[in-house]
C-alpha cells in the first residue's frame, strides 16, 4: 500500500481525476493570457484589398482569361443547342394536337362536363360543383399549384436572406431614416375592420364546398387582414402573434396535410378502393368528404404567403 500523497504523484491518480474532471488540465500548463490586440495599419489594409482586387480580375477577366472565355463559349453553344431542341419537341407535339374545332376532341366534348353535372354532388358531396372539381377531381392540380406558391415564397426568402445580426442592423438603420408611422385613423378603421375580414375569411374556406369560393378566395381574405393588422400596428406588433416560427408551422404544416389526404384520396382511386372519409349532409359545413380539410390547408397557404411576400418586401425577413 502507498501512502496518499505518494499516490497522488503517481500517473494513475492523475489520470482519474482527469478523467472525472476535477481538474482542468490547461491550468498551469498552458499560458491563459490574452493575447493583445494586434491593430493592422491603414496601409496594410489598402495593399491587401489591391491584391485581392487584381487577383479576382486576373481570375475572373473574361476578355484575357483562356479558362473563362472557353466556359462561355461552351456554355453559350449548349444553351443555343438546348433551346433549338425543346423548340423542336414542342413543335413536333403541337403538329400531333387535335384540329381546333373538331367535335371528336375531349376539349369539345360533353362527356366530361355531363359526368360533373350529373354525378359531381353523389362523388365529391359538394354543392359548389367547381369546388368539387377543383379539390377531388382535378385535386393534383390544385396540389401543384399549392406547391408553386409554398416554392415562391421559398425563393423570395432566398434572394432576401441576410444574416440575423445583419437583418436587425438593416433595420435599424431603415427606422432610423424612415420611422414608422402609425396612423391613429388607420389603427382605429384596422380595430373594426380586421375581425370582420378574419372572420368573413374563414366562413369563405369553411364553407367552399356550398358556396362560391373557398380555400384561394378565402386565404386572399385572411392574408389582406394581416396585412392591414400589419400596415396599421407595425410588423413587430404583428410578429406578437404571427412571427416566422408561426408562419413556417402554418405553412409546412398545411401542404404536408394537404399531401397526405390527396396521396390517401389518389390511392384509393387509382385501385378502386372506396373512400371512407364521409361525404356528411350537402349543404352543411361539415360535408363534402375531403373538400374541407383541403380547403383549409390552402386556405392557410394562400394567406401566409400573401403576408410573407408583403413582410418580406418590408424589411428583408418576417
Amino acid at each position: 500500500m502507498k501512502a496518499n500523497k505518494n499516490y497522488e504523484k503517481t500517473t494513475a491518480f492523475k489520470f482519474f481525476r482527469w478523467m472525472k474532471g476535477t481538474k482542468d488540465p490547461y491550468v498551469g500548463e498552458v499560458e491563459m493570457k490574452p493575447q493583445p490586440h494586434h491593430e493592422v495599419p491603414e496601409e496594410t489594409i489598402q495593399e491587401r484589398m489591391k491584391e485581392k482586387s487584381e487577383l479576382l480580375d486576373a481570375v475572373y477577366d473574361v476578355k484575357t482569361n483562356k479558362k473563362v472565355k472557353a466556359f462561355t463559349r461552351i456554355y453559350r453553344t449548349i444553351a443555343i443547342i438546348f433551346c433549338l431542341i425543346l423548340t423542336a419537341s414542342l413543335v413536333a407535339v403541337v403538329s400531333f394536337l387535335p384540329k381546333t374545332g373538331d367535335p371528336t376532341t375531349p376539349a369539345n366534348s360533353s362527356e366530361v362536363a355531363e359526368r360533373y353535372n350529373s354525378s359531381a354532388l353523389e362523388e365529391t358531396g359538394a354543392v359548389n360543383t367547381v369546388t368539387g372539381m377543383i379539390l377531388t377531381y382535378r385535386a393534383f392540380d390544385t396540389f401543384g399549384e399549392t406547391n408553386v406558391l409554398f416554392i415562391a415564397t421559398i425563393c423570395v426568402m432566398i434572394s432576401l436572406m441576410l444574416e440575423e445580426k445583419v437583418a436587425e442592423r438593416e433595420e435599424e438603420r431603415r427606422l432610423a431614416r424612415h420611422p414608422e408611422h402609425k396612423d391613429p385613423i388607420l389603427q382605429l378603421a384596422a380595430k373594426f375592420l380586421v375581425p370582420i375580414i378574419v372572420v368573413f375569411g374563414i366562413y369563405i374556406i369553411l364553407n367552399g364546398q356550398n358556396s362560391p369560393g373557398g380555400g384561394f378566395s378565402g386565404g386572399a381574405i385572411l392574408g389582406a387582414g394581416l396585412i392591414l393588422y400589419a400596415n396599421a400596428f407595425g410588423i413587430k406588433d404583428t410578429g406578437r402573434f404571427f412571427n416566422e416560427k408561426v408562419y413556417a408551422v402554418c405553412k409546412v404544416t398545411a401542404l404536408c396535410m394537404y399531401g397526405l389526404i390527396g396521396l390517401y384520396y389518389y390511392t384509393c382511386g387509382a385501385n378502386g378502393i372506396n373512400n371512407h372519409i364521409p361525404f356528411g349532409i350537402p349543404g352543411a359545413i361539415l360535408s363534402g368528404g375531403i373538400i374541407l380539410p383541403i380547403d383549409i390547408c390552402v386556405g392557410i397557404e394562400v394567406a401566409c404567403t400573401m403576408y410573407a411576400f408583403y413582410a418580406l418586401f418590408k424589411r428583408g425577413s418576417l
